[in-house]
Parts: structure tokens; sequence; C-alpha cells
């Protein structure tokens, strides 16, 4: 209720202004994460507990400075980054359109952020306290090596994170997809694999899962690809999708800007995409559904279309703060509706 008053004048402010303002709002805030790892949301991915299947996805917290009040604010677990090796300040402004006749938002961010170093000494101050909290590895725009970027980050990242995602599927950094295609990817997560092996050997054996987050514009053979390579790397999990290029029927104004669509109107693709690789992988490797996910509807749509957890990040710009506790309340009403006694029970069950 009170979002809804204030989001007018916070509205006032373009999209990147007004997340900065969030950001600035929760580090002020005195939020911290507690894991409840017995209630009737709590589900095991990868090794990792969680008190919820609903997560943050990446993008919103770039640089880490507020993962412990996103589980605060209920987030069963938060993606931090993406984070690449050095820092840098992205494409020119403009870059982030708030679409809002469409509950949507588009960005051509192109993975801004104050890199691996500040990243590094922040994230090591919250090492001990309780929560899920994943890393999104990216590379950086001029690298003139990009799996080296990947694999260096996995190395420094490894000893901090509950797991490592390797981004490979922003529309904004030029050329990065192209790592999507099956003889990069492979050469990509064997390089990210071995490095989070070398960083294990020297930090007592810690091995955080590798997640692989992939975009909704793919081929079916590119999903097939994908779904093998995933299988014979033994990944964690797949998040299915990042942002899309491509342009639905949209009403706002902004709808001709480049860069990656979210929101509402990424929903029906991102949906299909999870199916398609819920097919594809036969349920061998675990899925994290995102795009479009506003609702309890929507969470419980994808985890019974395949996903073992879901993420946002654009719906709390239209919805506020509250959205976690308000999905989570949903998906326990939703479970009991059907006749789930567990997320697990659940997923894939359409």
């Amino acid at each position: 209720m009170l979002y809804s008053l204030l989001r007018p004048a916070l509205f006032l402010f373009d999209a990147e202004s007004a997340h900065s303002l969030s950001l600035a709002a929760l580090k002020a805030l005195p939020l911290h994460g507690s894991a409840n790892m017995s209630g009737p949301l709590a589900t095991e991915v990868a090794g990792l507990r969680f008190p919820n299947p609903l997560g943050m996805a990446a993008g919103f917290d770039k640089n880490g400075e507020v993962p412990d009040a996103l589980l605060g604010l209920g987030f069963g677990f938060a993606e931090v980054g993406s984070i690449t090796p050095l820092p840098q300040s992205g494409n020119p402004r403009p870059r982030m359109f708030r679409l809002s006749e469409d509950r949507a938002v588009i960005n051509r961010l192109g993975f801004n952020n104050a890199g691996a170093a500040a990243a590094t000494e922040r994230l090591t101050r919250r090492l001990g306290r309780p929560g899920v909290v994943g890393i999104n590895l990216g590379a950086n725009k001029d690298s003139t090596d990009r799996i080296a970027d990947y694999a260096t980050m996995a190395q420094l990242m490894a000893p901090l994170a509950s797991y490592l995602a390797v981004n490979v599927s922003s529309p904004n950094t030029p050329g990065l997809r192209a790592l999507q295609d099956e003889g990069a990817l492979t050469a990509l997560l064997d390089a990210v694999l071995a490095a989070r092996g070398s960083s294990a050997a020297a930090d007592g054996g810690h091995l955080p899962p590798v997640f692989l987050k992939v975009a909704p514009d793919l081929e079916p053979a590119d999903i097939e690809a994908i779904s093998r390579i995933a299988i014979d790397k033994q990944l964690g999990a797949l998040i299915v999708s990042n942002t899309t290029i491509s342009r639905p029927p949209l009403a706002s104004a902004h709808a001709g800007e480049t860069g990656g669509l979210s929101g509402a109107p990424l929903r029906p693709l991102a949906l299909q995409r999870l199916r398609d690789f819920r097919a594809a992988t036969g349920g061998q490797v675990p899925l994290i559904g995102v795009g479009g996910i506003a609702t309890a509807d929507d969470a419980w749509e994808r985890i019974r279309a395949g996903a073992s957890l879901v993420q946002l990040y654009s719906a709390m710009a239209y919805a506020g703060p509250g959205i976690a506790r308000a999905i989570n309340k949903g998906l326990e009403r939703l479970m009991q509706r059907d006749g789930f006694a567990t997320i697990a029970e659940a997923v894939g069950s359409e």
C-alpha cells in the first residue's frame, strides 16, 4: 500500500536514477535475511537449501551491495552481478527505459559495474552470514579473451559464492551471445570449471555449483546443444532466461529503444523456453525460471512447467519491495490448493 503511494513520485525519476534510489534505501534499512529452512516453501537445488524458491535476478544488485537486505525482504536467494574482472562504465546514458504501459523495462546497460576487486572486498565482509547468494559472472566489453575473463572471475568469486552463474546471454555486450554456440560454450565451461576447481584446491574444498544463464532468443538446435552440454558438464542449473531482443506488441513510446526487454511482455517467451529446456534436458538439469514473473500465479506456472526455482527483477519496480512476501504467501496457498506438500513435488507437474 505504501509503495503504491510512493511510486508516482519515484517514477518522476528516470529508470536508472530510480533504481539507484532503491539501492540507497535498501542500504539504509536494517534488513537481514533469516534462513528458515523448515518452512513449507523450503527446497533444495544443486545441493543448496533455499527457504523459498523465489530469488532476485542478477542486474538489480550489480556490485553486491545489498544481498542481505534482499534476503530480508523475503527473497529465498539473491544473485548479484554481473561482475566483470575490471570496472567498466557500460553504455552511454540514457540506457534504461521504463515502459509503464507494458509493465516492462528495456535496458542496454552493458555490464556497468565496479569490477572484481571492489566486489571481492564487499562480499568477503558478508562471509559467514546465512542465506544463498549467487554471483553472476561477466566479461569485459573490450576483453581480447572473454573465456579467460570468465575463468578469472570463477577463480576469484568461488570462495565467496553460494553458486556461480555464467552469463553469456546479455544482448548488450557485442558478440557475447556467440559464446552460447556449442564449441565456444564447451570451451568456456571447461575453463570455468577448471578455475573453480583450482580455487577450491586453494580454499579448503569449497566448490560452488555452476549455473548457466541463457537467452530466450534461441533456435531449437541451440536448445538441444546447450542441454547436452549442461548434462555432460553436470551443471548445477540452467537459468531460463535473460532479456529478449525480440519485440512483441508494446504500447509504450519507448518500444523502439534497443536493448533487452524484460517484464510482463517477456512472460510467454520465457515460459515457452523453460518448457523447451525441460523437454530437452529430460529433467536431468534443474531449471530456474525468470522473465515476466510478477505474481504467485506466474511463479507457480513456471514451477509447474519445470522450474525448481524462479527469479524476478523488473516486477519489483512496479509492485514494490513487498513483492517477495506477497508471492511466497500466494505460493503457499497454491500448493495447498493443488495438493502438493513440497515445491519439489510440483516441479514439472503441469
